[in-house]
């Protein structure tokens, strides 16, 4: 019996059709893809299912009793909240117990009143199975490196959508529904996060860019293509061979269906002789051809992104050599060397807060390293797609953002109207005078691709790049840095990406070592595992590889201390970096002095290692108190 079934469903915003008269069916157990195009109406599809949005027309019908969870792409929270209650919550009445229980014993020691509540609570929870809901609840916090006590008030969007992810998975439901789930994870979460998926009981439907979580989750696709849900049995290679061929299938059928209305529309207009003979049979059927060739939605035309080159740099690009640099009492690069030469694609591999960010502000002289030197090359033009701080000013139309003011744009030697740049990077003329603040973050990101790469640039360096980017438009951004005759520096959580696009890796390991291996993830991986057989090379395996703390009977108080005032302090900086980087993407910013400019520049640059830092402390931290709870 299916959990789920959409029956003739459509859905229409004006008169752009999401779904049109779509079935779909979702059975117990089943781990369902559901790809498409950007805008073309996924997440849409996700909150109909979930009964967030009504559906215009058809039915939606779910196994009563059902419980359905959602983690979506820009997830509401209770603000007021901490990240333990916002968890918690989502189980309902047990969940609040489970909350207040855990707010008072924090503080019970300084009211009678406290200890009288917790009592009451304790006997409430007890009556319905609520320590084993606890447990979870800590249990979900712990995997997700989620602080229970830091306020939801302020949480950036990476955090945001960990917190949502938790209460999703802390409800354990039947039919969990995933938008991106692994936008803004590091690798090791996203692994953890397939396992847990794999052994989930209950149905799933998921929203993913990310080819190899998809390939390892997924049990069928469901592809959303104009209007229609067409279901594909088997993994995403399955689909993609299956998919090739049913394309090339429709094309032919379109051409001889295109073919045999021409000659039709030719017949009908023969004149007086041809209107004698002609018989009303083959009038209908031409009527009905034309309503048919009406109602056909062809495919969107594919993005042609291409990357406006400079002159070619020097054979040397970055040197360094022996360089270190730390932060307070924590070494985030110990004694890092290597000579990155033209044409290189060096890939970036390290969880969250392992200092990537760092090394790439020490690659590019921004920031000065403690020992060591850093050596540029000649004929340098660097391009920086940073996806956490690049903005486009909301206020602006897109082809006033992405054009900078010109209406005309010299890509390759070529000269383009913004209006056709922005159209190889699939956006309307409609869709190009829209202002910034309506784009979706799929569009979001392909416009700050299209105000990156309207830049002439010899090295470039993306960090994060294919967040909210649909898989054609990946495959597409993968061809074209295929393509580039520069030199690319590249952080990304996709392991497909990054196996596709670089050719070699620096990977953080233990104790601010970086280490370089050839390929992609894929073989370092592989060479990762080979040297575990090796005791002498355990202690140096990379960050996916997870660190035991080492056995100790209890936390001393300092050690106490400090993981209970690091939250309050890690806020307090990213409520500091919010502050500086809405005056660094100010329109008058860089009309104030120089030295204001730098200033602050120069703190929000060092703002970002202070924080690498204290989210490292705050996990070894955090680790230790769970092994030692255990």
């Amino acid at each position: 019996m299916p959990l789920i079934r959409l029956a003739d469903v459509s859905i229409a915003f004006g008169a752009h059709p999401v779904l049109h008269h779509a079935d779909f069916q979702l059975d117990p157990g089943e781990r369902v893809g559901l790809i498409g195009r950007n805008g073309e109406g996924k997440s849409t599809l996700m909150k109909a299912i979930s009964a967030i949005i009504p559906v215009d027309g058809g039915e939606i019908w779910r196994q009563p009793g059902i419980q359905v969870a959602m983690l979506e792409q820009e997830p509401i929270l209770p603000e007021q909240a901490t990240i333990y209650d916002a968890v918690a919550d989502a189980l309902g009445d047990i969940g609040h117990w489970i909350a207040e229980y855990h707010r008072l014993s924090e503080h019970a020691h300084t009211s009678e009143d406290a200890l009288t509540e917790m009592g009451r609570l304790q006997h409430q929870l007890e009556a319905q199975n609520g320590w084993q809901l606890q447990q979870r609840v800590d249990q979900v916090l712990s995997r997700l490196n989620l602080p229970g006590d830091l306020p939801v008030a302020g949480l950036s969007g990476g955090w945001r959508r960990r917190v949502s992810l938790a209460r999703a998975l802390v409800v354990e439901p039947d039919v969990l529904l995933l938008d991106e789930p692994t936008n803004h994870l590091d690798l090791e979460i996203i692994l953890w996060l397939e396992d847990q998926l794999l052994q989930f009981k209950g149905a799933i439907l998921v929203i993913t860019h990310d080819r190899a979580f998809l390939q390892k989750v997924a049990t069928r696709i469901v592809d959303l293509d104009r209007g229609k849900l067409i279901s594909w049995p088997g993994d995403y290679a399955d689909y993609l061979e299956k998919k090739a061929a049913a394309l090339e299938e429709e094309s032919r059928h379109n051409a001889l269906f295109d073919k045999k209305l021409a000659q039709e529309e030719v017949w009908i207009r023969q004149g007086v002789k041809a209107r004698r003979t002609r018989n009303e049979g083959r009038v209908r059927e031409l009527e009905q051809l034309r309503r048919e060739r009406a109602e056909r939605r062809n495919r969107q035309g594919q993005a042609k992104i291409e990357l406006e080159q400079a002159e070619r740099s020097g054979k040397l690009v970055i040197e360094a050599e022996a360089v270190s640099f730390a932060y307070a009492d924590r070494v985030v690069i110990r004694d890092f060397s290597t000579s990155i030469m033209r044409g290189d694609r060096v890939g970036l591999i390290g969880p969250n807060g392992a200092g990537k960010s760092t090394l790439i502000g020490v690659l590019l002289q921004q920031l000065q390293p403690q020992k060591g030197t850093v050596r540029h090359g000649t004929k340098l033009s660097i391009a920086y797609f940073d996806q956490l701080r690049a903005q486009l000013d909301p206020g602006q139309t897109l082809a006033e953002a992405v054009g900078g003011g010109k209406e005309f744009l010299e890509i390759n030697g070529q000269r383009l109207h913004v209006m056709s740049y922005l159209a190889n990077f699939l956006f309307s003329p409609e869709r190009a005078r829209s202002p910034v603040s309506s784009l979706s973050g799929g569009e979001r990101n392909r416009a700050l691709l299209a105000q990156l790469f309207g830049e002439p640039c010899n090295l470039l360096v993306m960090d994060e790049p294919t967040n909210d980017l649909d898989m054609e438009t990946l495959e597409l951004l993968e061809e074209m840095l295929a393509n580039f005759e520069g030199t690319l520096i590249l952080v990304s959580h996709d392991r497909s990406f990054l196996d596709n696009v670089v050719s070699s890796t620096l990977v953080f390991e233990s104790d601010g070592k970086i280490k370089e291996y050839v390929g992609g993830y894929s073989d370092w991986l592989a060479q990762a595992k080979q040297s575990v057989a090796n005791p002498a090379r355990e202690a140096s395996l990379a960050p996916a590889l997870p660190k035991l703390p080492v056995p100790k009977k209890k936390m001393t108080y300092k050690e106490q201390r400090e993981l209970e005032t690091l939250p309050r302090q890690i806020e307090a900086m990213e409520a500091r970096q919010v502050k500086l980087n809405q005056l660094i993407n100010s329109a008058d910013f860089y009309k104030g002095s120089p030295d204001q400019v730098k200033k602050t520049l120069d703190e929000a640059q060092a703002l970002i290692g202070e924080l690498e830092v204290a989210y490292e402390r705050w996990n070894e931290l955090e680790a230790l108190a769970e092994s030692l709870s255990r």
